[in-house]
């Protein structure tokens, strides 16, 4: 096996591994060296992949993620739910936007993972500083949900949907917001 392809063999590895991986352990399976495999991270490293050395072995950061857009309806009190049930499905929250018929398509960015992000910028809202950018367009608005795979959008999407939260598209509103800009 050339060196190339065992480095692309290497990296699948560590992207299907849920844990890290030792270096014996991958010397082993492409019957190399350890030092062979020492060299084939430094070279993945160089190729912009984020792989972190543990104690327990090798460990790549850089997964990928995927992105939906749901539309969305809901009270001011229901905010937090809202978002709690996102980030509990496996989802991350990086962004609100509002699709005004005068102003087209007005954006901000989120960034929410976890219940206390949800917590912190519900907390904000709340604090009589600024009101929600829903509150423009009757509580319609939007988010773009990332996540590690199409089976937890599909999830966040079906308890959106229980909770009822999904909005349908209007006939005026784009169903592509970003275009090629998410890809």
């Amino acid at each position: 096996m050339s060196g190339e392809k065992r480095r692309e063999n290497l990296l699948k590895i560590l992207q299907a591994s849920g844990e890290p991986v030792s270096g014996t352990k991958l010397a082993e399976k492409f019957q190399v060296s350890r030092q062979v495999v020492v060299q084939d991270i430094a070279l993945l490293r160089a190729a912009n992949h984020d792989i972190v050395s543990t104690h327990k072995g090798y460990v790549l950061q850089d997964k990928k993620y995927i992105s939906r857009v749901f539309k969305v309806k809901h009270s001011v009190e229901k905010m937090l739910e809202e978002l709690n049930l996102i980030v509990d499905c496996g989802g991350k929250v990086e962004d609100v936007f509002v699709y005004h018929k005068l102003y087209n398509v007005v954006r901000v960015p989120m960034n929410i993972r976890s219940r206390m992000d949800a917590k912190k910028y519900v907390d904000s809202i709340q604090g009589g500083v600024s009101v929600p950018l829903e509150q423009i367009t009757s509580e319609y608005h939007y988010h773009t949900i990332t996540a590690d795979s199409e089976e937890t959008l599909d999830i966040i999407q079906q308890e959106l949907q229980e909770k009822g939260y999904l909005a349908a598209l209007r006939d005026y509103e784009p169903v592509d917001f970003w275009g090629d800009e998410t890809d």
